[in-house]
């Protein structure tokens, strides 16, 4: 009896998976990216252009069961040279000491994401919210899904804490980051 339980159980578990399949990111259709407030009057946008990950999506429940990424810091670009770089110095990412900044999914309720982001060697859980644009098949065959990620953190919380203060008061750099990730993704 024992036997036949513990094969019931593994068919079960086999079966609540059995729709997920593994994607992996199409990166010339797909942008990591952010924004923050400058010098409180306007937005700075940014963006990663190395990243990678680990995604199964279950086509039937459209929901993701696995969602982990990993970005390369030092591939932070904002569009002007000599900003980047401070944004790559010990001021803010220090890039020489922590390489990589990484996302693991812990859970996914709705549109929620839960999970753990890893920045500038400090984990923290954060939230974020998830659009499915859709599932459909390509030209070749190959069944793509396209879906958005948006979020709040406060950089302060991962160590990244270099600032001014403004003449009139206020802040150079804002503290909360706002993520901004569009993914199409390809089924392997």
């Amino acid at each position: 009896m024992k036997h036949f339980a513990k094969l019931f159980i593994a068919l079960l578990l086999t079966l609540s998976v059995v729709h997920a399949k593994e994607f992996v990111i199409d990166s010339t259709h797909s942008h990591v990216g952010f924004f923050i407030k400058h010098m409180m009057i306007s937005n700075v946008k940014g963006h990663f252009k190395t990243y990678s990950s680990e995604i199964d999506f279950d086509t039937e429940k459209k929901r993701f069961t696995t969602l982990n990424a990993k970005i390369e810091a030092a591939s932070i670009d904002t569009g002007i040279a000599k900003r980047d770089d401070h944004l790559r110095s010990a001021d803010f990412f220090d890039v020489e000491k922590f390489k990589t900044i990484e996302f693991v999914m812990t859970s996914m309720k709705e549109n929620k994401i839960y999970g753990k982001l890893t920045m500038h060697g400090i984990t923290k859980n954060i939230v974020l919210e998830s659009t499915l644009h859709g599932v459909v098949k390509d030209f070749q065959g190959h069944q793509r899904i396209g879906f958005s990620l948006e979020g709040k953190l406060n950089r302060k919380d991962f160590g990244l804490t270099w600032n001014k203060l403004l003449e009139g008061g206020g802040l150079t750099v804002d503290e909360t980051v706002n993520l901004s990730i569009e993914i199409e993704a390809i089924e392997l």
